[in-house]
């Protein structure tokens, strides 16, 4: 709930701040002030391609063109140096921080030098403008808690690090943690003398070229919403590749893990065919034997997946040695597959 509020504040105020840019461009243009307009629109598109003002927008395509409205923005402020007015150098504070956000830290300090190396120029040209020379000090001090607000930026980044522990896309849990977690449910299952088993599931796209891939992408924060709702909660279901998640069902023999595979599996289908998406789901399932390992156990759902899907897909593939009868009319369900 707080990533959402924050997430909904956030594109409220990038909203607010486009349109306030926007009529300061157009104030601007009606008085005769172009250069300001320019500035106040370039400010405005900065926003607008930016993911805040709309979420979707972190792809290349649009990381390139916000890039390149930043340096449009950039230009005029540099001409502002020259021909004036003087308020519109004062944009050059937030600067820094722009570039150190939109930019690699390696470009924002590029941009920012030479910045700092255009003030001092321009302010050394300067004559008769005592407040041109302040302007240096000003961005000087502005550039120093720049760098410190960054360092503190990735300092916080690095600590927390650890702790994220989910993907931010589908809310699965990250999948540098399944190994430790897989290691440490096999521990407690044999240990307790419980069974276990892990599923693999993922989307059969290598059946369908008619669902661009953009389409599939799209619902994936749907798929991991449907997987947190349809397992228990001391499941847990991690994404390991684009579009494939394995779930660790601790207490869970395999027929009942399969059982629980056909239920997704039916499900995930119902959300594809919601979306127009002409897909199908299959999924593997191996139970935990003697001698199994996170690594062997994630092998074994592996090579389950494999097998489903190289039967055709739309279906559940089992290591299990115990049968496992798909419903009627379901896909057939195969055991034993080799590796």
């Amino acid at each position: 709930m707080a990533q959402l509020a924050e997430k909904f504040l956030l594109g409220r105020f990038a909203r607010i701040s486009c349109g306030s840019l926007l009529l300061v461009a157009v104030v601007m243009a009606v008085t005769g002030n172009y250069l300001e307009a320019a500035a106040g629109a370039a400010g405005a598109a900065l926003i607008w391609s930016s993911p805040a003002f709309r979420p979707g927008r972190d792809s290349l395509s649009w990381k390139s063109i916000n890039q390149v409205i930043l340096l449009l923005t950039f230009l005029i402020l540099l001409t502002s140096l020259w021909s004036g007015p003087q308020g519109l150098t004062h944009w050059l504070y937030a600067l820094p921080l722009v570039a150190f956000g939109l930019l690699p830290a390696a470009w924002g300090a590029l941009l920012t030098a030479t910045t700092v190396v255009a003030v001092m120029v321009a302010s050394t040209w300067a004559t008769g403008a005592p407040e041109r020379h302040q302007l240096v000090a000003a961005l000087l001090l502005t550039v120093v808690l720049s760098c410190v607000l960054v360092f503190l930026r990735e300092y916080k980044t690095r600590q927390l690090a650890p702790l994220r522990r989910t993907d931010e896309l589908t809310q699965a849990a990250s999948r540098e943690y399944l190994s430790a977690d897989l290691h440490k449910e096999i521990q407690r299952s044999e240990r307790e003398g419980t069974a276990m088993a892990v599923m693999m599931i993922g989307l059969d796209t290598h059946l369908s070229d008619t669902s661009p891939d953009a389409d599939i992408r799209s619902i994936l924060p749907r798929i991991g919403r449907f997987l947190h709702s349809q397992l228990r909660d001391f499941d847990t279901y991690y994404r390991v590749a684009d579009l494939q998640f394995l779930a660790i069902l601790p207490g869970t023999n395999s027929h009942d893990a399969a059982l629980t595979a056909e239920n997704l599996r039916k499900g995930l289908q119902a959300l594809l065919a919601s979306h127009d998406l002409d897909l199908t789901v299959s999924a593997g399932v191996a139970a935990l034997n003697i001698g199994d390992d996170a690594d062997s156990l994630q092998q074994s759902a592996a090579n389950a997946l494999r097998r489903a899907q190289q039967q055709g897909g739309n279906r559940i593939q089992t290591f299990s040695s115990r049968p496992y009868m798909s419903e009627p009319g379901s896909p057939a369900t195969s055991r034993n597959p080799a590796p």
